[in-house]
């Protein structure tokens, strides 16, 4: 579905890379997690995977065809995105928030159909947010709003998920929730590349794991193979325990200063 291979991207004034030679692969089926501290590239990654950045060099591919050949509309018939920050120009009803999602599908001034308005309602019950269909999008907390995006991406019916911190400003419930609904998503054949902080709930759903440290790929591999104390601790730069859960994902724990690791 996705693919990065050996991207590099370089901003302006920067003195290193913001991404250095960083391959990636993200199938149907497959939940992947990106993890690693605050700027070390997680969002960049996924702006090269969708055209928003110049690369430096490498290449980023969607269905096999570099991201250059794509235009906007056909990306969006293809990817759902969440992006990490959104601040609407103006307000507008959920319900009508949401219906953009569709916009890749309808034909130019086109008015919705039956199948977008049940596209829409399905993609709100499923984010838990069908009963905000009438609220402004101004009245909504930041969770609200946040399920809301995520409703809009599903209204696309895309083929693969794209979220860059999804869970923020989410309670433990909707966390969860968001999570157990892009794993049932992905157990129906969509791709789900999610950005997150959340290691231990990524853990416990992704397939495998990107470790990025300094615009660098420090690990890739399942859970197992990359929530590793050493290799942690080298791009977090903070002392951890890594223990399992019953079900056999790792759990990590951040330890206090001075604070033996068991």
């Amino acid at each position: 579905m996705l693919e990065a291979r050996g991207v590099t991207v370089r901003y302006s004034g920067g003195a290193e890379p913001a991404l250095a030679d960083v391959s990636m692969t993200l199938a149907p089926g497959e939940l992947v997690a990106v993890v690693g501290p605050n700027g070390c590239g997680k969002t960049t990654l996924l702006r090269a995977l969708l055209g928003l950045v110049p690369l430096d060099g490498g290449d980023a591919l969607v269905l096999g065809r570099s991201i250059g050949s794509w235009s906007r509309r056909e990306l969006a018939r293809v990817i759902g995105v969440v992006s990490q920050r959104e601040e609407p120009a103006f307000p507008l009803v959920v319900e009508d928030v949401v219906m953009l999602g569709r916009y890749a599908r309808l034909g130019p001034l086109a008015a919705a159909s039956a199948e977008d308005r049940a596209a829409v309602r399905a993609a709100l019950e499923q984010c838990d947010a069908w009963s905000l269909r009438d609220r402004s999008s101004d009245a909504l907390s930041g969770g609200e709003w946040q399920r809301v995006r995520v409703a809009r991406a599903l209204a696309q019916a895309p083929r693969a998920l794209v979220l860059d911190e999804p869970t923020a400003s989410l309670d433990v419930r909707h966390e969860m929730e968001l999570f157990e609904l892009i794993a049932a998503l992905v157990n129906g054949g969509l791709g789900a590349l999610v950005v997150t902080h959340q290691l231990n709930i990524a853990a416990r759903y992704a397939s495998r794991l990107l470790l990025l440290g300094r615009g660098r790929l420090v690990a890739s591999g399942s859970p197992g193979e990359v929530l590793r104390r050493e290799a942690l601790e080298q791009v977090f730069h903070w002392p951890v325990a890594v223990t399992t859960w019953c079900d056999g994902a790792p759990q990590v724990v951040p330890l206090r200063p001075g604070e033996p690791a068991s």
